[in-house]
């Protein structure tokens, strides 16, 4: 066999094979009802989002320029990292969770190309009809009527990608001025490319790719089964109940197809049809299957015409298939539910008791110490404040540590909303309340205003070294 032309040996599959296109059929059912509130849930949360205001700003904004986030009514700095670390973990470990308890819920419910993937369907539904109609017009050769449903379907596609991009932009331009700026079309370079980029790649991978993304650009479908085990829940087909497969009559008793060698499958290909991904779940668990339950749907709905039990096709695992219990409190999901519960409750607990106020303390590298004209040791340090606030607020310094040191600075500092000062500040002490070379001082930062707006801050207070003295 030459290097050039692979093949699987029986199927006579070429390696490289043609895409051939998926055309899934609409489906009704449990399932179907949870992916499309699903569907409604997160794409309306995407685009009102930006619109909603909050102490009259933008709840949501990411003002990359100004370095800061706010989030009804919250505003976040680079200082506040610690927090996106944090919804890193917790984005981590419910991933980790969820596909111990129940597969790719990910994949078939809440992730970003299915959810697309769901809207574009339905417009080209809209426009090309459902799936025996979409297949009709494939093969057709071109006509006026081709382009035109073709371009109706692309026209669609195109103004709710734009509509897409142009959202997701107004989530860090301030959408109110993004929408003055569409009515001249005066965006900044950076905008134009963001939109026409966002866009451009919500046609591609909503529209064109599709399961393709799934298939062979998405790492998850990829490292899942490292998150699976025997008793994961997974969709998959009853063998035993439903093979051999075969058509029958519809009023043929169950004792008469038995009799003939069938199972409950009658081969009607329903959940190949409705598959986004085009895979037969009979074959057995796949990579491809992205967990949207769609052939249960189709599975369920052909069972209840034809008079026959429901879950042929059904969500089980596989210590239960093989006649186990169906065990989804395990150690595993259980480690994993109370690390999650944990890192979740930690951070909303930051959150809820974090202080809109930041302060840094540098001190002089240039000099660690100076002696004053009556001999003090004076140490000068440089107060950063930020204030985190939506008010501005007004707020006294005050210095510990030892008793005898002198505050030598501003007693009260004000800043505005979301304003930053620096505060050069020097604290002396006299050296015969020194007792050694250094010490830790505490500046504490309180608002007027507010007993709850209060920070303290350790620092370093440096003198000359202490000699021993000689007996």
């Amino acid at each position: 066999m030459s290097d050039d032309n692979f093949y699987v040996i029986g199927d006579e599959k070429d390696l490289y094979e043609k895409r051939k296109k998926i055309f899934p059929k609409k489906v009704s059912g449990t399932f179907n009802t949870l992916r499309v509130l699903s569907v409604w849930l997160l794409l309306g949360l995407y685009y009102v989002l930006p619109w909603v205001t909050w102490n009259d700003q933008q709840a949501v904004l990411f003002d990359l320029p100004a370095r800061k986030f706010q989030i009804f009514g919250l505003t976040y700095w680079p200082q506040d990292f610690i927090y996106l670390a944090m919804l890193l973990i917790i984005a981590a470990l419910a991933l980790f969770f969820f596909t111990a308890v129940a597969g790719r819920l990910w994949c078939g419910y809440a992730c970003p190309q299915t959810v697309w993937t769901e809207a574009f369907i339905w417009m080209e539904r809209l426009v090309e009809g459902d799936r025996n109609k979409q297949v009709k017009l494939e093969k057709e050769p071109w006509s006026f009527r081709k382009v035109r449903l073709r371009a109706t379907k692309h026209l669609l596609w195109i103004v709710f990608a734009l509509f897409t991009g142009f959202t997701f932009v107004g989530y860090f331009t301030p959408i109110k001025e993004l929408t003055d700026s569409l009515q001249t079309l005066s965006f900044s370079g950076w905008e134009w490319f963001w939109i026409l980029f966002y866009s451009f790649a919500t046609w591609g991978n909503a529209g064109m790719l599709r399961e393709q993304v799934c298939i062979y650009m998405c790492p998850y479908a990829r490292f899942q089964s490292a998150m699976f085990d025997k008793d994961t829940l997974i969709i998959a087909y009853d063998e035993k109940r439903g093979e051999q497969r075969g058509g029958r009559k519809k009023d043929m008793s169950k004792e008469e197809y038995q009799a003939e060698g069938l199972g409950d499958c009658i081969d009607c290909m329903q959940c190949v049809h409705v598959c986004p991904t085009g895979i037969d779940i009979r074959d057995g668990l796949q990579y491809e299957c992205i967990a949207c339950a769609a052939c249960i749907d189709a599975c369920d709905d052909v069972m209840e015409k034809m008079g026959y039990e429901k879950n042929l096709i059904r969500y089980t695992s596989e210590n239960h298939d093989a006649g186990g219990k169906l065990r989804l409190l395990r150690p595993k999901t259980i480690g994993y539910g109370i690390a999650l519960l944990a890192i979740t409750t930690l951070f909303i607990l930051s959150i809820w008791f974090r202080t809109p106020l930041e302060l840094d303390i540098i001190k002089d590298r240039n000099r660690l110490y100076v002696t004053n004209s009556e001999g003090f040791i004076v140490n000068i340090y440089k107060l950063r404040i930020l204030n985190k606030d939506q008010v501005g607020h007004t707020y006294t310094i005050n210095v510990s540590g030892n008793e005898n040191l002198i505050y030598q600075g501003p007693k009260q500092v004000s800043l505005p909303s979301e304003g930053i000062r620096e505060v050069p500040v020097r604290v002396a002490l006299d050296p015969y309340y020194l007792k050694d070379s250094s010490f830790e001082v505490n500046f504490t930062l309180q608002a007027v205003d507010s007993e709850s707006i209060k920070v303290v801050q350790d620092a370093k207070f440096i003198g000359p070294v202490q000699r021993k003295r000689r007996r």
